[in-house]
């Protein structure tokens, strides 16, 4: 079967640009691996209507929304390769399945490389975090820290104080420029420029160690993490990145269309901002970019 449109990756921006496209009547087919980004964390906030909701009960409350749409067809499969051809795309997937369409939206997804300190990592998505817009609120008034692991972080420091009491951990980086130093110490930022070595607590975070053996009590520590994509197939075909902050991301216009015609991207594998309102919102342009392209590209010859 050749669909009108194939969309990789079955979250927020990929379920969005599909409900676009199914609502048009167009024959959509939708690839997840079922592996969101935030399935590590137990709420998403910040959605309109959805504020505190968790992150799979959302996921899973669109996909049966979008399931209700008789042009619509999941596959629970992983797309590994993609090639262009003179109707559209074909991809394999992990099961060795193909599926053809005109137009591709990809909203795979990334991969969170996190900071290598012992305690991190199982408390991503809880009290460790990336996003004090998604996840502040619920630290407020409380003791948080902001760990020092690129250049930027030194403008997330300046930030997280309007949460709560702020601790800028420069991990045995080096000291801030004079100038922001200075905003620092009027924001009321502590700046501690001991070596992290581990995280306190089991699930939860209760302080951080430093190399000399102090431990700063603490109860959300906010970083970054390294991206890259969860899927290979951008790259595959052809399409153009570009340096962010946090790793590569995949180059669009206004109509979130990649520099390869027919290839839209949606979420966070295109834009430097993260969360469920812009993935989402990126879907529906991508969505009815995608619609309209079959509607009014030219013939072939």
């Amino acid at each position: 079967m050749m669909y009108d449109a194939i969309v990789v990756g079955g979250s927020y921006a990929g379920l969005s640009a599909a409900m676009q496209l199914a609502r048009a009547g167009r024959a959509v087919c939708v690839i997840d691996s079922g592996s969101p980004r935030n399935r590590f964390a137990s709420a998403s906030h910040g959605f309109f209507g959805q504020d505190g909701a968790a992150p799979r009960a959302m996921i899973l409350q669109g996909r049966e929304k979008l399931a209700a749409y008789p042009t619509v067809h999941f596959v629970d499969d992983r797309a590994t390769e993609a090639v262009a051809t003179e109707a559209g795309f074909s991809l394999r997937l992990e099961s060795g399945n193909t599926r053809e369409g005109a137009k591709l939206v990809l909203a795979f997804g990334l991969i969170d490389d996190l900071p290598e300190i012992p305690g991190l990592a199982g408390k991503w998505g809880q009290s460790v975090l990336h996003c004090p817009y998604c996840h502040g609120y619920e630290f407020k008034g409380q003791r948080l820290g902001v760990l020092n692991v690129m250049e930027n972080s030194a403008h997330q420091a300046l930030m997280i104080p309007d949460w709560g009491p702020t601790t800028f951990f420069l991990n045995g980086g080096a000291m801030p420029d004079p100038e922001t130093v200075e905003k620092l110490r009027r924001r009321v930022a502590t700046i501690e420029p001991g070596r992290v070595v581990a995280l306190e607590g089991d699930t939860t975070l209760t302080g951080v160690r430093l190399e000399d053996g102090r431990v700063v009590e603490l109860d959300a520590l906010f970083t970054a993490s390294r991206t890259r994509m969860a899927c290979p197939i951008a790259e595959q075909l052809g399409c153009a990145f570009d340096e962010g902050m946090l790793g590569p991301v995949i180059r669009v216009d206004g109509k979130q269309m990649t520099t390869v015609p027919g290839v839209y991207a949606a979420g966070d594998i295109a834009r430097q901002m993260h969360n469920a309102t812009f993935a989402s919102a990126d879907g529906v342009m991508a969505g009815t970019a995608a619609h309209q392209a079959l509607v009014f590209e030219p013939l072939a010859a």
